[in-house]
């Protein structure tokens, strides 16, 4: 019977000290990215549109990057979660925080591959922000000394009012629709570097 209390009050000795204790900051698991050929095998939305596997160059359970159809400098690319989400509030905290660490990723490798300097990550969330697609997504773009003559006119040229963009920077002239062969070409580069 001795042998029981003590027992029991042991139990309540580490429960008490357990109690006290907190507990581990809690860390978001970031899911395991998928291997290069992975893409290929799943279908991708953004909005509305269907997304050729070819354009996508890397995954991870719960966001995409892609190639951009009309990139504003060389290494243009969007970040996108796979469920599809309008608002960036709408995003789960699991997802934002895998679309960040994502785009962090896919940024760091294209800022070596483009030897550029620095990296400008945008969301356009809602449509009088100038989002056009209503799909989150985040545009990463590698940036080098003198990209642009007046470093800002970065956000204009993502806000896809193109009468204001032909008003004020005459990027249409430079921004063409691009071939899924380029846009191909260019994803499995880029899908390299994260095999």
């Amino acid at each position: 019977m001795l042998l029981g209390l003590r027992s029991v009050s042991v139990s309540v000795s580490v429960l008490r000290s357990r109690a006290l204790t907190p507990p581990p900051p809690r860390r978001l698991q970031r899911p395991r990215a998928m291997s290069s050929s992975a893409p290929e095998t799943e279908a991708y939305k953004f909005g509305p549109y269907k997304i050729d596997a070819r354009e996508v160059f890397h995954a991870t359970p719960l966001s995409y990057a892609m190639v951009n159809l009309r990139p504003l400098l060389p290494g243009h690319v969007l970040v996108c979660p796979k469920r599809e989400v309008k608002r960036f509030a709408d995003l789960s905290s699991n997802e934002t925080s895998d679309l960040w660490v994502t785009a962090k990723e896919v940024g760091v490798q294209l800022e070596q591959y483009h030897k550029a300097s620095s990296l400008t990550f945008a969301i356009q969330d809602g449509p009088q922000a100038g989002q056009t697609v209503p799909h989150v997504h985040i545009h990463v773009i590698p940036r080098k000394k003198g990209d642009f003559e007046k470093n800002d006119e970065i956000y204009d040229a993502i806000d896809v009012k193109e009468k204001e963009l032909k008003e004020k920077l005459d990027l249409d002239i430079e921004r063409k629709d691009r071939t899924m062969e380029e846009m191909g070409h260019e994803a499995s580069e880029y899908r390299a570097l994260f095999s």
